[in-house]
């Protein structure tokens, strides 16, 4: 091999690093020949184009988020499987110690920013403009923007994986370890330019469906009507808002410290990295809120259907999402309780880091209420909320633990505390998402997932989550410490890592009885004619499955929270599912757009640019994005209107005039 060349694929293409890096190659040039070789034989680009990369529909783009959630979150079970495979035996030596870094780094990356936030915003987009009864996002181009920067900020974050280098300096990336003069390589470059590209697109779906639930409601949608799950992406919407400002500053001041030279967090220069710590976590713990309340609100939408009962507490339920939303502002310094702040900092945060479990409380005991003498229908979206209800508790009391400012001392850093947030985070996220995939997907596919291998994935999932997590508890409590990556034979945690190991792996064999019920699902899968499988209680059950491009034919007008529930006990849901013909009017639509597809393109050829010092490419890069702009400025034909008599067609061919 000529000497450039090799000097190439051991700098870039690391192919000196060993065999896990040439058999990720190996299967990355499979896939992609397979996914180009697949479309180009049936003829799909052009449908590929039109259908789904230039889509502005909101049903659309929380389909593309649901699928890259899912990718993402084989990715970081991958890294995870990794992670347990080299702690189950003492001086292990199946990773070395930078491998090790890099994983567990690109783990908690992938899990928390590129797999739990587009599984909520698959929800927000598939659900909230149904529930509230509108046509669409008050932005639908934003929204495709917000995909797109999300897409292409989790690209240019994965292929660091296979090029260049990953970061390795955990997914918080504290100052100085991030600072050039200990980390030369472009590993920390990809984390930051790939986590302010897609921080964009997050700050802007935070805007727009906070825009889109206070000013597109239907008609007599009062806030006190609306459901549940809404209100939580109100609540969500508020926290991103301010919380990932925080984070965006945070990550451009390490940039200019890396790519230009300044000293924001250099002691030596005057700058200082507890800046860094407390701008990171200031989004941070909000962050932990911003996944978790969408998830309380599909438990809360699925114990009310599930149970057949209106939801118990329905005025405290909201206020408590709210108040969640407040108090997450002010819990930040309990991550850092041992950075010698002084006791009254350390006493308020750990107060308020307790006050945030009563509202907490205040929802699982009203879920608790409205199953009791419920006549309960145990499907596969309200087992994952019952399971979510023990796992909580157990996260929610062991974080009261961490919140003791005293004893935190003892638990920081160790495995008690590694254990603590994955329940917290699995049970409350992972569980409440996977509840809403299950419970929304007819409405999304218009097929049922398979429920008897959903049983089998379920029941998978959550032995191998305790088997997996309850022995860290103890694993920290015999002094474990976080981020080992090998660990001597005479310590006494080898059995209980060794369990560990083997129930991630049974977590893992859970996930892809997930992926196969999906793929055998889509060929037997229950095929849901009536548009409400389930038997539900808000308006987009009121609609076909999967729902018009339009929504609805004409915009119903609310009386009732619960609407549908409340017509189908008087007799009257044929209000909604039979349509007036001579009420059906023209329907103004966004027109589709690849704009976005290109902005987000555009954003992915600068950052590559930067992570390398290429600034020629990240001057490319960055005049498409301002190209793109422009052309958006100057575009006055960007809607077109749907012919009431398409409408009419289209009800017709549904059954519904």
């Amino acid at each position: 091999m000529p000497a450039a060349l090799k000097q190439f694929t051991d700098t870039y293409l690391m192919w000196n690093e060993g065999y896990l890096i040439w058999i990720s190659d190996i299967l990355i040039a499979l896939t992609s020949i397979g996914i180009v070789a697949t479309l180009t034989y049936f003829k799909k680009w052009k449908w590929l184009w039109k259908e789904w990369l230039t889509s502005v529909d909101h049903k659309r783009i929380g389909i593309m988020y649901l699928i890259a959630a899912l990718l993402m979150m084989f990715r970081g079970g991958a890294d995870a499987m990794l992670l347990r495979t080299q702690l189950a035996s003492p001086n292990s030596h199946f990773l070395t110690a930078e491998h090790y870094d890099q994983i567990f780094t690109t783990h908690g990356t992938i899990m928390i920013l590129f797999m739990a936030m587009p599984m909520i915003f698959a929800m927000f987009n598939i659900v909230v403009p149904l529930q509230i009864g509108a046509r669409d996002v008050a932005f639908p181009y934003l929204n495709a923007i917000s995909f797109w920067l999300f897409f292409f900020g989790a690209m240019l974050f994965n292929i660091s994986f296979v090029f260049g280098g990953s970061p390795d300096a955990g997914w918080v990336s504290y100052p100085p370890l991030t600072e050039l003069g200990f980390d030369k390589g472009p590993g920390e470059n990809f984390y930051l330019l790939s986590l302010q590209i897609s921080g964009i697109g997050s700050i802007a779906t935070g805007i727009n469906f906070l825009a889109t639930i206070l000013k597109m409601r239907a008609p007599g949608m009062k806030l006190m009507r609306m459901p549940l799950f809404t209100w939580s992406v109100v609540a969500a919407s508020i926290v991103i808002i301010f919380a990932f400002p925080a984070l965006t500053i945070a990550l451009a001041l390490l940039m200019l410290d890396r790519i230009v030279g300044t000293h924001f967090f250099t002691m030596l220069h005057g700058g200082d990295p507890m800046m860094f710590v407390n701008l990171f976590w200031i989004w941070g713990h909000p962050e932990v809120y911003i996944v978790v309340l969408p998830a309380f609100g599909v438990f809360s939408e699925v114990v009310a259907t599930f149970a057949r009962k209106r939801i118990f507490g329905y005025t405290s339920m909201v206020a408590s999402l709210l108040l969640i939303s407040v108090i997450s502002y002010f819990v930040w310094a309990h991550h850092f309780f041992t950075m010698g702040a002084g006791a009254d900092v350390n006493t308020f945060f750990a107060v308020a880091s307790m006050m945030v479990a009563i509202p907490t409380g205040v929802k699982v005991f009203n879920w608790l209420f409205t199953m009791f003498r419920g006549r309960i229908s145990f499907e596969l979206p309200m087992l994952w909320t019952l399971a979510f209800v023990p796992n909580f508790i157990i996260g929610g009391a062991t974080g009261v633990m961490l919140a003791v400012a005293p004893a935190d001392y003892q638990y920081h850093n160790s495995y008690f505390l590694i254990a603590h947030f994955h329940q917290v985070l699995i049970a409350g996220p992972v569980f409440g998402l996977i509840a809403g995939m299950y419970f929304w997907w007819p409405k999304m596919f218009g097929f049922k997932l398979d429920e008897k291998i959903g049983r089998i994935a379920f029941w998978l999932f959550n032995i191998g989550f305790y088997v997996c997590f309850m022995p860290q508890y103890a694993l920290g409590f015999k002094g474990m410490q976080r981020r080992m990556y090998t660990y001597p034979a005479g310590m006494g945690w080898h059995t209980l890592n060794l369990i560990s190991t083997i129930g991630a792996y049974i977590m893992g064999l859970g996930f892809l009885f997930i992926v196969v019920q999906i793929v055998y699902s889509i060929k037997y899968g229950e095929r849901d004619l009536t548009g409400d499988p389930w038997n539900g209680r808000t308006l987009e059950w009121s609609l076909p499955s999967p729902a018009p491009h339009y929504n609805f034919a004409v915009i119903p007008t609310v009386t009732d929270r619960d609407m549908l529930w409340v017509m189908k006990q008087e007799g009257r849901e044929g209000e909604l599912r039979r349509i007036n013909p001579d009420a059906i009017a023209d329907i103004h639509m966004p027109k589709n757009s690849g704009r976005p597809f290109l902005m987000g393109l555009a954003f992915f050829v600068a950052g590559f640019g930067f992570v390398f010092n290429w600034y020629v490419l990240a001057v490319i890069g960055l005049v498409g994005v301002a190209l793109t702009m422009i052309l958006r400025a100057f575009e006055w034909d960007d809607e077109y209107h749907i012919l009431a008599e398409e409408v009419r067609e289209v009800e017709a061919a549904l059954g519904r005039l």
